[in-house]
């Protein structure tokens, strides 16, 4: 049992840093009701993001506060602090953290001492520097990114309906996206659908008006759902009328226009950059072993190798693939193996603190699904292929099979069962963006938002 007061600091509420506290929770249940155990979880936001669902919470089909699983309420055993890890001193069991009150007390980043981490940050967007891109690229990684993006298509489709300059219309009506993995392929999907859909009820837009151009560096899309599947997907969006450029970068996206590598140029007001992810700069700050791809150098019991006390999975970890057959292979870090590997590594906490041996973390990859829009979707499960509406199917019972608490699965599954008997939402609520907009004109204050000065073009 535990001896002493055990301080578990959980950097992350992402997918690992969530499940990982909540079985901590479950397995030390009894010692932190007798106070021997405390955990914190530090999370730059008070949710964690079901991020298989932000393409269809774009589309309209999912409700964003159903996308999310507030901290609070699922780990109501720990210690929710929000606010972001800025460095990691393992030696000395400390790590300096920026909270929303930071700037606020002018008195820098605090200290928080821990005996046991679990560094989990996840990642974020990996940018190359394209000109153009910081000013009017759009992300897809957050809901707040997903439902601006939502927002922003449809306000392009009210610019277009309402111009009379053919170069506006052209513009507005060009969606961009870079980047041939889940998000850019999964968001074009569900936008495109979406779009198509919204177009009916506009007197003077077809959906043939409107291009999607998906860009992709490398020579296939989706590699994790196979070569065959890929190719599928391809042919299936070339049908739908979306210009797939394969072995295509984007070379500029300066004053509202995608050049790409093979010349192409198109004037666009929409530019959503998907193209892959790197490490969160806080692995950098710290003093823990990293790869030559920046991620935390782990063993197969997740703990940081050359450390004690130390603990990694996700996207933040270099896990070895103990089912491969083969030295030095590395476990993917998706969704998939994050979630497994943080059940692992709760029991593995707890095991310590027990005194008990380490698990080591084995788990074959199952297999992949993607959605291409309503009632279509590709999968590769255990060696079987589907697609259109079986994998679109399989897509949807998996993810609310996957996706945190019964409350979510519940209010999920009946949107979707309402959605089969109503029509689509197709409201832009751009406002939300500037909710003081209205407010600040009123009271004389600062002009109200100008869509000119917008890098994202929104109204």
């Amino acid at each position: 049992m535990v001896k002493e007061r055990a301080r578990i600091l959980v950097v992350g509420g992402g997918y690992v840093g969530m499940y990982t506290a909540l079985r901590l929770q479950r397995n030390l249940k009894r010692e932190l009701q007798r106070g021997e155990v405390e955990i914190t979880v530090v999370s730059p936001d008070p949710y964690m993001t079901y991020q298989p669902f932000l393409p269809e919470a774009a589309a309209g089909s999912i409700s964003p506060r159903h996308v999310v699983v507030p901290l609070r309420r699922v780990l109501d055993r720990c210690r929710i602090v929000i606010g972001e890890a800025t460095s990691i001193d393992h030696g000395k069991r400390t790590a300096a953290l920026t909270t929303l009150a930071t700037e606020e007390e002018g008195t820098g980043a605090q200290q928080l001492s821990y005996d046991d981490l679990v560094l989990a940050p996840g990642s974020v967007s990996r940018t190359l520097p394209v000109p153009g891109l910081a000013e009017h690229g759009i992300g897809f990684k957050t809901v707040e990114e997903a439902i601006g993006l939502r927002n922003h298509v449809i306000e392009q489709m009210d610019i277009a309906s309402s111009t009379r300059d053919p170069a506006v219309r052209d513009a507005a009506l060009t969606f961009v996206f870079v980047g041939g993995g889940y998000a850019g392929v999964e968001a074009l999907a569900e936008l495109e659908d979406m779009a198509r859909y919204t177009a009916r009820y506009y007197h003077n837009i077809r959906p043939e008006d409107m291009k999607w151009i998906l860009v992709e560096a490398s020579d296939r899309i989706l590699p994790e759902v196979g070569e065959e599947m890929g190719r599928y997907t391809v042919t299936e969006l070339r049908r739908r009328n979306i210009d797939v450029r394969l072995g295509t970068r984007l070379e500029s996206c300066a004053d509202r226009v995608a050049v790409l590598s093979d010349g192409a140029r198109f004037p666009t007001r929409t530019v959503v950059w998907t193209a892959g992810v790197r490490p969160h700069p806080v692995l950098a700050a710290s003093d823990l072993p990293l790869n030559e791809r920046g991620r935390l150098v782990c063993t197969p019991e997740l703990t940081i190798e050359g450390t004690t006390h130390a603990w990694a999975a996700g996207d933040a970890a270099a896990v070895p693939d103990v089912t491969a057959g083969e030295p030095g292979r590395e476990c993917a870090p998706n969704a998939q193996h994050a979630v497994r590997q943080a059940r692992v590594l709760g029991d593995n906490i707890a095991h310590l603190l027990r005194g008990e041996p380490l698990e080591t973390y084995a788990h074959k990859y199952a297999g992949s699904v993607a959605s291409l829009g309503l009632h279509k979707g590709v999968a590769y499960v255990y060696g079987r292929r589907l697609k259109g509406y079986p994998a679109w199917f399989m897509h949807r019972v998996y993810h609310l099979s996957r996706v945190p608490t019964f409350n979510r699965k519940a209010r999920v599954l009946a949107e979707w069962t309402l959605s089969g008997f109503f029509k689509r939402e197709i409201v832009s609520l751009g406002s939300l963006e500037h909710p003081r907009a209205e407010f600040e004109l009123a009271a004389g204050g600062k002009p109200p938002h100008d869509p000119s000065n917008d890098p994202n073009g929104s109204s």
